[in-house]
């Protein structure tokens, strides 16, 4: 077995978890990035609001995603490079959370996915004052990066794990989640109504 895994996060336009506007992701493959990829998403119909509070936070207004295209235009394009890895982000419930709502309200049949939680690997491996993306990517040796910008939190994602193996001697996901006993949960598919 080898370190391998897609780390993926995403930027919201509101508080929906439907309103996905900005993916990143990076791939990683035997406990070293090989590719990161990321784009802009014209939020879902009904979910396509930007607030104030959002666009403070990440920077991306609603004239930036004009000319993006829709979740239901660019999913394939995500699984495509997810392949079917384990997904890894940062405090994995929003995350996981935004793929499968987005996917639920554009009825788009999402596959099942193991995933796992860099926040929860930063707490058992690293001894912080906060477990923020920020803190805890510095603390793997990653530091510098435009926080929430999508593929600069899902590099800086894939260098704690990437890290949290390497402290701890396991050789992939699975022993890693038994060694500092970290949870792999597992997203199923959406539920798409006929």
């Amino acid at each position: 077995m080898a370190l391998d895994f897609t780390a993926i996060d995403f930027e919201t336009a509101n508080g929906s978890r439907a309103s996905a506007c900005q993916v990143g992701l990076t791939k990683v493959r035997d406990g070293k990035v090989v590719e990161t990829a990321g784009w802009l998403i014209r939020p879902p119909l009904g979910h396509d609001e930007f607030l104030e509070w959002n666009t403070r936070i990440h920077g991306i207004t609603a004239a930036d995603v004009v000319d993006a295209l829709g979740w239901d235009e660019q999913i394939e394009d995500l699984i495509g490079f997810a392949e079917d890895d384990v997904l890894v982000a940062h405090n994995a419930s929003f995350d996981m959370g935004v793929l499968r709502a987005a996917c639920e309200v554009t009825r788009y049949d999402l596959p099942a996915y193991r995933y796992a939680c860099t926040l929860q690997v930063a707490r058992k491996v690293y001894r912080l004052p906060s477990y923020r993306l920020p803190v805890a990517a510095e603390a793997a040796g990653f530091s510098g990066f435009a926080h929430h910008d999508a593929i600069a939190d899902a590099l800086a994602c894939a260098h704690i794990l990437i890290d949290a193996a390497r402290l701890s001697g396991a050789d992939d996901l699975d022993a890693l989640s038994q060694l500092i006993g970290a949870r792999i949960g597992r997203i199923e598919p959406a539920v798409v109504a006929a």
